[in-house]
């Protein structure tokens, strides 16, 4: 299982589309508060849609609560990663995969970090920039993690209008 981690989201719209996205990929989402919105906002319905309710979403009130309740290999997205996260072998892994991501504005806490210097990954890009928006790092990480490991249980064809739909006129 896939579990995608925000620690004190602060833009719904962010963590709205992070919603899609993780019920879209069959992925469990975890909230670590505070948050910097409320989740009835608007904002967060529309861009989450109505996936909403077809996701498993999970709040905790601090990092502490989280680690306390959630076993697995933690792997922590940060601009002051030294990898790229295609350099992980996540097939390897045992267990449930956490990919964590920071908020916003200040990303995950060098406190939480330290320990954990050989699981921090960072997605390349040109020295001149500090990051990417946070909703597109969690597609790209978890769209890693199923490449790695072969897409399971997500259909490789359109189901809802047909897989054939392109052929039909």
């Amino acid at each position: 299982m896939i579990h995608v981690v925000l620690y004190e989201p602060e833009i719904p719209q962010n963590t709205g589309n992070i919603m899609r996205t993780c019920m879209a990929s069959n992925c469990k989402l975890h909230l670590i508060e505070p948050l910097g919105f409320s989740l009835d906002e608007k904002h967060l319905r529309r861009s989450g849609m109505d996936y909403r309710d077809q996701l498993e979403v999970f709040t905790y009130k601090d990092w502490n609560e989280f680690i306390s309740k959630n076993t697995g290999t933690y792997f922590y997205i940060t601009r002051y990663g030294k990898k790229s996260p295609t350099m992980f072998d996540y097939k390897e892994v045992e267990g449930d995969i956490y990919l964590i991501f920071g908020k916003e504005s200040t990303g995950i806490p060098k406190e939480i970090l330290h320990d954990h210097l050989e699981y921090c990954a960072r997605l390349p890009m040109v020295k001149e920039a500090r990051s990417l928006n946070l909703s597109n790092c969690v597609a790209i990480c978890v769209y890693e993690v199923l490449r790695q490991l072969d897409y399971p249980g997500l259909s490789p064809v359109e189901f809802i209008k047909g897989e054939d739909w392109l052929e039909n006129e």
